[in-house]
């Protein structure tokens, strides 16, 4: 039926619609949403997320990782372009464009703050998700002017397979919310609220929930120079 979009059809699509940076597009979550394992094993055992794995043990995070926690995974694609981001911005300032940089060379407490910005208290799957939008704390605590929100974006892209398609959204919100204002135009640069889909969700592990964001997604919202 179309009114009723089941779990076996949105896999189906998301074979048919994959891309070059997202393996696929698997928008009503997992086809067998439980796997046996904690989500730091899960994600150690998964190449996709290969770079995200060394940057949780640079940052000395696998147990709060394997915490009773949602999680926000970055794709080994969004890593590399912030470790890219992260040696040119270095090369600049030592004058030397054929320096070594490496995830080993990124600042460990910057790391583990910036990760912590992906992970949450608790489960929050799909049936916890509102068109609406929550704001969260997340595990890094309270930060001023920003907050954090999980919502659906609802799309009819797909309208002649299934009448709609939610993906799950992750939001920093930045002051106030951007959907919330009159005049959205009227918004300073700095302060526009960042947002990214995820490309699976409602990964259910044997300590927490991971929801996988879109492969285009650069670690920490990063947006310096790649020199490229």
């Amino acid at each position: 039926m179309k009114n009723k979009i089941t779990i076996c059809v949105l896999f189906a699509l998301s074979i048919l619609f994959a891309c070059k940076k997202d393996d696929y597009k698997n928008d009503g979550g997992k086809s067998i949403a439980y796997v046996d394992m904690t989500t730091y094993d899960y994600l150690k055992s998964n190449k996709k997320f290969d770079s995200l794995v060394k940057v949780i043990d640079k940052a000395g995070l696998k147990d709060a990782i394997n915490g009773n926690i949602t999680f926000f995974a970055t794709t080994n694609y969004g890593v590399a372009d912030y470790v890219a981001a992260k040696k040119y911005k270095r090369s600049v300032e030592l004058g030397d464009e054929n320096i070594k940089f490496t995830i080993q060379d990124l600042n460990v407490q910057e790391l583990r703050d910036s990760l912590k910005t992906y992970m949450f208290p608790g489960k929050i799957n799909r049936e916890d998700i509102t068109l609406g939008g929550v704001l969260y704390d997340s595990a890094l605590g309270n930060i001023p002017d920003v907050k954090f929100m999980i919502k659906f974006r609802r799309s009819y892209s797909y309208s002649n397979y299934v009448s709609f398609i939610d993906y799950v959204t992750y939001t920093k919100v930045i002051g106030t919310r951007d959907d919330k204002e009159a005049d959205q135009a009227t918004i300073p640069q700095n302060q526009k609220d960042k947002a990214v889909d995820c490309q699976t969700s409602g990964i259910i592990t044997k300590t927490g929930i991971i929801h996988v964001l879109d492969g285009n997604h650069r670690l920490f919202f990063n947006a310096e120079s790649t020199g490229g």
